[in-house]
């Protein structure tokens, strides 16, 4: 059964109780005794690396509590979209949720230093940043508004790509121009799309595949795995692996349910969730190979030569927008950027 989330509000405001125990934290009857029941939702189906993450995840913390922690996952946006999700993360209703940082950013505003393009250097600098400090802190920055980042889960980096009714290989920014792109509801999202002169369409996720096919976008931008495994790339003409951002999947812990956790159980499901991540950054660097394979073979034209520095320019000024110029997010811009770097490098840099 899908629990659309405006059903589930309306069950959270005549029945609270009875939501927190079907979809947030509950308990079941096991053969070791009581158990402690997580509710997780997403929006992936079930052959994404992510997914497969989170079953990791699901099948390790079972054997960490001896049977004693149960995550029972819904994925496929059984329980609504990403925004909805967090949303009855907040109430209680849900007890974890793994997002894009993208819909994230209303509800905490220093995650939306993800989506400034070509932020990071490469692929190890951005997991030296998010294994560090910063991506502890920035983990942590959801708390206030009755949310824990948990971990991280990686998402690759983000490229445009073309629908087969438009049918056009995007080379530069120029090749975009006038091009309608599918973008995830997020400001910065929409601001990165409109400076490389295309028009921004906010579209659900699970409703792109339809948009792409019948031409109401003429494309969108994504991740390898995630064009393949939602089958979008049998109505994509080209990929252009421009690698305009690196944005990371992240896992969510409602404070309720948090807090509800013993010390323990804590622990259980941080640990479990740590190797899950390790675990699927392998799986992840061996599913965006066979991705490229698989959508290359189809008959996609897949772009590599591409003219990264003419997206940066064009983008550059998004780090100048006021949802920028805060000295919390330059500071950390300028944190992010010094990382990794040698001593004499970083400080020159970080005053430029």
């Amino acid at each position: 059964m899908r629990l659309r989330p405006k059903t589930a509000l309306l069950i959270l405001a005549y029945g609270a109780p009875l939501v927190l125990v079907a979809w947030g934290l509950g308990k079941s009857a096991t053969p070791e005794g009581s158990a402690r029941v997580l509710r997780l939702g997403h929006g992936l189906n079930r052959d994404h690396p992510v997914h497969k993450g989170m079953e990791f995840m699901a099948a390790d913390v079972l054997r960490r509590s001896g049977g004693r922690l149960h995550i029972e996952i819904y994925p496929d946006e059984q329980l609504g979209p990403e925004r909805d999700l967090i949303e009855l993360l907040q109430m209680g209703s849900l007890a974890l949720t793994k997002v894009s940082t993208a819909p994230l950013e209303s509800f905490s505003p220093l995650i939306k230093v993800f989506s400034l393009p070509y932020l990071f250097r490469d692929r190890d600098h951005f997991w030296q940043v998010l294994d560090g400090p910063i991506g502890e802190e920035l983990l942590a920055a959801s708390e206030p508004y009755r949310l824990s980042g948990i971990c991280y889960y990686d998402a690759g980096a983000r490229s445009f790509y073309v629908s087969r009714k438009r049918n056009r290989v995007v080379h530069s920014p120029a090749d975009l121009e006038g091009l309608s792109i599918r973008v995830q509801r997020s400001r910065t999202a929409v601001r990165l799309v409109e400076l490389l002169g295309a028009k921004p369409v906010p579209i659900p996720f699970g409703e792109l595949y339809t948009a792409l096919d019948t031409g109401t976008v003429d494309g969108a931008e994504n991740n390898p795995p995630s064009l393949y495994t939602t089958r979008q790339y049998e109505v994509t003409a080209s990929y252009t692996l421009n690698e305009h951002t690196f944005i990371p999947d992240i896992l969510i812990v409602s404070a309720d349910t948090w807090g509800r956790l013993s010390a323990e159980e804590q622990g259980w499901l941080r640990e479990s969730a740590h190797a899950s991540s390790r675990y699927q950054r392998k799986l992840w660097e061996e599913s965006v190979r066979q991705s490229l394979e698989i959508i290359e073979g189809s008959g996609v034209t897949v772009t590599r030569d591409v003219d990264k520095e003419a997206f940066r320019r064009r983008t550059a000024a998004m780090y100048e927008d006021p949802d920028y110029t805060s000295p919390a997010i330059r500071d950390l811009v300028r944190r992010i950027r010094d990382t990794g770097l040698p001593t004499a490098a970083a400080a020159q840099e970080g005053g430029s």
